[in-house]
C-alpha cells in the first residue's frame, strides 16, 4: 500500500462538510478491498440523506482508529515535493485518513485483529458523524482520534462555545440618523465591551481566547441599519459558566445572545514512550461522549497550516504516524486480553 498515492487520492476527492458522499464511496470501496480476504466487515453508518460515516471493524474492536472525512472550503487539489503533500484536508484530515488505512494493513500483516477504522463526517460545522456514531457504538475500549498534533500525544484540548448576537434598530435615511436608531452602532458598543472580558485561565490548556469570525448587517450605506449579527467563538478551557455569565451581564437587553455550540474542553490520558503536547481546537472525541472508549488524540501534520492556504502534510511524519498508529492498537488490543 502506497500511503502517498492514497492520500493524494483522497485529497483529489472533493469532500467539503455536507458533501462526503464521493469520498465515503471511495472509502467504502478500499477498505472493502481490504476486509476482503481478512475477516473484516465495511458498513456504510447513515447519518443523513446522502451523508454516512464508514466503519470497518475486524473482530470485536477494541480499539478504534477515527478521523473525519470533510474538509473546510475552498477546495485545492493534491501536490507534492521530496518532503511535502500539498492540498484541502493533507493534514486535516485526509494524510491522516491514510496513515490510519495502511497502518491497519500492517496491523493485519501481522495478524493482529479486534480494531476497527471509523471515519465520519460533519466535524468541520457540527459533529454530526460523531454525535450520530455515538448512539451506535460496537463495544470499543480505546478510540484513538486523528488530528493533526505533529504525531505527539495531546494531553489536553480547548473546548469551544459559539454564539450569535443580534442587535437592532430602526430604518432611516443616513442623512437624518436622529430618525433611526443604528443596530451596526449598537452590535459595535456590544463586541467592544464583550472584548474587555476576563477570560478564564487553567494551568494546563492556558488562557481562553475569543474570536468574532463574522460581522453582518445593514442594506446600504445611505440607510440606517436596522439589524446587525456577529457571531462569537470562544476557546474554553473548563467550565464555561464565568463566561456565559459574563456574557449575560455585557449584554443586558442590548440585543439577543443565542448559544449556537458547547464542546466542553478535555484532559486527556497518555501512554509512556510518547512525546506530548496540549492543543487549542476542538476534536471529534467530546461527541462521542465515550461510546467509543477511552479517548486518545495523535496525528501527523501541523494544525498551524490546516485550513490554510498553504495545507500540506511532511510525508516523514505520515509515514512515522504509520508506525505510531500500529504500536498503539497493538498495544491496547495486547493489554486488553
Amino acid at each position: 500500500m502506497d500511503p502517498f498515492a492514497l492520500a493524494r487520492s483522497l485529497i483529489d476527492i472533493e469532500s467539503v462538510t455536507g458533501s462526503e458522499k464521493a469520498v465515503g464511496e471511495f472509502l467504502f470501496a478500499r477498505l472493502s478491498e481490504l476486509a476482503a480476504g481478512t475477516g473484516g466487515t465495511v458498513e456504510r453508518m447513515e447519518v443523513s440523506p446522502e451523508r454516512f460515516n464508514v466503519l470497518a471493524t475486524w473482530g470485536k474492536p477494541i480499539v478504534t482508529l477515527s478521523t473525519h472525512i470533510d474538509t473546510v472550503p475552498p477546495f485545492f487539489p493534491s501536490s507534492e515535493d521530496n518532503e511535502f503533500i500539498r492540498g484541502r484536508g493533507a493534514c486535516d484530515a485526509k494524510g491522516i485518513i491514510a496513515a490510519m488505512i495502511s497502518a491497519a494493513d500492517k496491523l493485519l500483516a501481522g495478524d493482529t485483529r479486534n480494531f476497527g477504522l471509523l471515519f465520519v463526517v460533519g466535524e468541520e460545522k457540527d459533529s454530526l458523524g460523531a454525535l450520530c456514531a455515538a448512539k451506535d457504538s460496537r463495544g470499543s475500549s480505546f478510540v484513538i482520534n486523528g488530528e493533526p498534533t505533529e504525531n505527539k500525544l495531546a494531553r489536553g484540548s480547548k473546548g469551544a462555545l459559539r454564539y450569535m448576537f443580534t442587535a437592532r434598530g430602526r430604518l432611516a435615511h443616513s442623512a437624518y440618523p436622529e430618525l433611526g436608531e443604528s443596530a451596526i452602532e449598537k452590535l459595535l458598543d456590544v463586541l467592544a465591551d464583550i472584548r474587555k472580558v476576563p477570560l478564564p485561565q487553567n494551568a494546563l490548556l492556558g488562557k481562553s481566547t475569543l474570536n468574532i469570525g463574522t460581522i453582518s448587517g445593514g442594506c446600504a450605506p445611505n440607510v440606517i441599519a436596522d439589524e446587525a449579527h456577529a457571531e462569537l467563538m470562544f476557546r474554553t478551557v473548563d467550565d464555561p459558566a464565568p463566561i456565559r455569565a459574563a456574557l449575560s451581564a455585557v449584554v443586558n437587553g442590548r440585543g439577543e445572545l443565542k448559544e449556537m455550540l458547547h464542546t466542553p474542553a478535555l484532559q486527556l490520558e497518555t501512554m509512556d514512550g510518547f512525546e506530548t503536547t496540549v492543543v487549542a481546537y476542538t476534536t471529534d472525541i467530546p461527541n462521542f461522549d465515550g461510546a467509543w472508549g477511552k479517548p486518545f488524540l495523535i496525528g501527523p501534520g501541523s494544525i498551524h497550516v490546516a485550513h490554510a492556504a498553504e495545507e500540506r502534510i511532511p510525508k516523514q511524519q505520515l509515514l512515522d504516524a504509520i508506525g505510531i498508529y500500529t504500536r498503539i492498537t497493538q498495544q491496547l488490543v495486547a493489554g486488553a486480553h
